[in-house]
């Protein structure tokens, strides 16, 4: 089934099945109409007026008008002279998500471009074809100038792209596909390049992502609070509900949920209320470590900035982000700064950091786990061999204690970052395109730390030999994840167990 886009707002289970599964997109006949209106308003509006980006240069130079006979020469060269990104190439799925953030704006009416345009881009994400897009080059203001250049260089049949998963001259494709270049009408260079359609499209993936990491979370610590017999009531409703904060209470109900008939959770009032303890000296710990009571005043602000940058992010793509506005309905337009990137900047920033925090707690939870000086019920590393010959974890440890040292430093913030450019015009950036793609390698770097504390956690349970005492739901997840990393005793090379369990859980949405 087709995705309807331009009809009503974008929402995020139709940006995922766009994005993520690929679903073929359909533009609405009223978001055609709306172009199409906007498109005409223009082009009779702009005789006789000096409108920045169609007659005048651009940034500081639009001081300088542009002769009759340039207009259109003018838009190419902006998109010729700014598809000048540098570095690594962008995975195809951001490629994919900047191509609708980008149609999707479009597709309002206030841009004023030839509906051929959005046209193509439909074409593009059907047809699978990714114009290349390096990961360096914006500043966030004009928005994501470069980087969206380089959709736009595509657009008129030029550049590379990605298609069949080689990289090829765009030529070549639109030759195979019958494809013609759109034309350059009034202002398309502009319309096209003059926003925040890459910084949010990345950063949606990125909340896709990040809460199916924190869906992980909440399970590896339902799996660790049962497999050291935790007490429950740092869980439940009556002490969490008197901290009045939503993410922590969700947390806890997520744990409480996914723990309902677990065997191994301890009541504290049956074993420490009771009356009859007379320890001077008590052999098990009356309250647990941090990292496994203290999981939902942790994981709740996580929790809730995930739901705060969606909400900002859903927002922004459906969002007019141009300038200058085209108002068909004012009979005017309007000059100003919508392309300006800070409210994804700030969120992707917030987001990093909550994700590190999430992996900083993980990797508590992996060394909990391995240090039997602290857990007292496992062998040294999860090692299920022969302590001394084999290792257990012990080599992966070091894995994920250094990937989130990286987390740890990636976590400065970009959005208070910003460096004057262009001549000083762009005095104040947000450096919103890094501030996603950082987001988005702290995000990737977590899931490899949860894949150690993960492998670390199943052989914790084969050890203790609790399969049948876990509760429904974590037994279930944990046989899955035991038919990607059986149980060893032997050392083998672990980075295959890691990328194995990384793959899994990050194609596989917990459950909570």
């Amino acid at each position: 089934m087709n995705i309807l886009i331009g009809k009503d707002a974008l929402d995020l289970k139709a940006f995922e099945q766009v994005v993520l599964h690929k679903a073929k997109v359909e533009i609405a006949p009223e978001a055609i109409e709306r172009v199409e209106k906007s498109f005409k308003f223009l082009k009779d509006f702009t005789a006789e007026k000096i409108i920045y980006g169609i007659n005048t240069g651009f940034g500081p130079m639009a001081q300088y008008r542009i002769d009759d006979a340039d207009l259109k020469q003018l838009q190419y060269n902006l998109i010729r002279s700014h598809a000048a990104g540098s570095g690594h190439i962008i995975d195809e799925i951001y490629i994919r998500a900047a191509i609708l953030a980008r149609m999707n704006t479009l597709l309002l009416g206030y841009s004023g471009i030839h509906v051929e345009v959005v046209e193509q881009l439909a074409r593009f994400l059907n047809l699978e074809i990714y114009p290349i897009i390096p990961e360096h080059g914006g500043v966030g203001a004009s928005g994501d100038l470069v980087q969206l250049a380089h959709i736009a260089l595509g657009l008129i049949g030029e550049g590379e792209a990605i298609y069949k998963g080689k990289r090829q001259p765009m030529a070549d494709i639109f030759a195979k596909e019958n494809l013609t270049p759109i034309g350059i009408h009034i202002r398309e260079g502009l319309a096209l390049i003059n926003g925040t359609s890459t910084m949010t499209g990345i950063g949606l993936v990125n909340l896709i992502n990040a809460r199916n990491l924190y869906g992980w979370g909440i399970y590896s610590s339902a799996m660790l609070n049962q497999i050291v017999e935790s007490y429950d009531d740092h869980i439940s409703s009556a002490l969490n509900g008197v901290k009045k904060h939503k993410g922590q209470n969700e947390t806890a109900a997520h744990m409480r949920e996914l723990l309902s008939d677990s065997k191994l959770l301890q009541k504290r009032e049956e074993k420490l209320f009771n009356g009859t303890n007379s320890e001077k000296v008590f052999s098990e710990k009356v309250q647990e470590y941090y990292s496994l009571r203290c999981v939902p005043q942790i994981l709740g602000p996580v929790l809730e900035t995930i739901e705060k940058s969606e909400e900002i992010l859903i927002g922004e793509i459906n969002s007019v982000n141009d300038n200058p506005i085209i108002d068909a309905e004012a009979q005017n337009v309007f000059h100003g700064g919508n392309f300006h990137g800070d409210y994804v900047s700030f969120e992707m920033d917030k987001l990093k950091m909550a994700t590190t925090k999430l992996s900083m707690l993980m990797e508590r939870q992996l060394n909990f786990l391995l240090n039997d000086k602290i857990n007292e019920k496992l062998p040294p590393f999860v090692n299920l061999g022969v302590l001394g010959l084999n290792m257990g974890v012990q080599g992966m440890q070091f894995t994920a204690t250094s990937t989130v040292a990286e987390n740890q430093m990636l976590s400065n913030s970009m959005y208070v970052h910003s460096i004057p450019n262009n001549n000083d015009n762009q005095d104040v950036v947000s450096m919103g395109a890094n501030s996603a793609l950082i987001a988005e390698k702290v995000i990737k770097n977590s899931f490899e730390v949860m894949s150690v504390h993960m492998i670390a956690i199943i052989q914790a349970v084969d050890y203790l030999e609790y399969e049948d005492k876990l509760s429904s739901k974590t037994k279930s997840t944990f046989q899955e994840l035991r038919k990607v990393v059986p149980r060893f005793e032997q050392d083998g090379i672990g980075y295959t167990d890691i990328q194995k369990m990384r793959d899994f859980i990050y194609n596989h949405h917990i459950a909570i």
